[in-house]
C-alpha cells in the first residue's frame, strides 16, 4: 500500500503524465486528455485464451504483430485495498505488440508488450535496470491480464492497386 502511495505521489518524470484514479470513467477522460476528446480510442489488455490452474510455466512465442500505436496510454491495477489505476503517457516513442503464446501444458495467451524506445529520463531504481543493469536501450515488457493499453486507433487504409 505505502508503495501505491509513493508511486502515485511521486513528480513524474521528464515527458511523462500520470494519473492514479480510482474508476474506468476518470482512466478515460485521462486518456481523451492526452489522445483528444474526438479521438476513436482502442483498448488492448492481456487474454487468457484457455482456462488453466497452471500458476507458472514456459511459454513459446507463436507470432508477433505490431499494432500502430502513435499516442498510447498504459494504466496498471496497483495493490491497494480498492481499485487504484496509475495511468501514464510518455511523450518518447513507444512500439505496441500482440504476441500469441502457447504454454508446456498447451494454454493459450494473447499477451500485449509494450517497447519504450527511450529510457533515458527513467530513475536507475526502476526495476529493469536494477535486475538488467543501468545501460538499457529500449525496455520490451509484458502486460499482465490486470493492466490495459489504451491508444489512438488507426484503421488499416485498403492497398490500393499498383497496376
Amino acid at each position: 500500500m505505502e508503495d501505491t502511495l509513493r508511486q502515485c505521489e511521486t513528480k513524474p518524470i521528464k515527458g511523462e503524465t500520470k494519473l492514479c484514479t480510482t474508476s474506468l470513467e476518470a482512466m478515460l477522460d485521462f486518456t481523451r486528455m492526452i489522445i483528444g476528446s474526438e479521438t476513436k480510442i482502442e483498448i488492448l489488455s492481456t487474454s487468457h485464451l484457455t482456462q488453466s490452474n497452471t500458476l507458472l510455466q514456459k511459454y513459446t512465442i507463436m507470432g508477433i504483430k505490431e499494432t500502430p500505436a502513435p499516442k498510447m496510454v498504459a494504466c496498471h491495477t496497483m495493490p491497494y485495498p480498492y481499485a487504484v489505476f496509475y495511468c501514464h503517457y510518455q511523450e518518447s516513442k513507444s512500439r505496441v505488440f500482440r504476441v500469441s503464446l502457447t504454454g508446456e501444458n498447451g494454454d493459450k495467451v494473447e499477451a500485449i508488450a509494450v517497447c519504450h524506445m527511450d529510457t533515458s529520463q527513467w530513475s536507475r531504481n526502476h526495476v529493469p535496470f536494477r535486475c538488467l543493469g543501468p545501460n538499457l536501450g529500449p525496455l520490451l515488457y509484458a502486460i499482465s491480464s490486470q493492466q490495459i493499453i489504451l491508444f489512438v486507433f488507426l484503421p488499416l487504409l485498403p492497398c490500393r492497386n499498383r497496376s
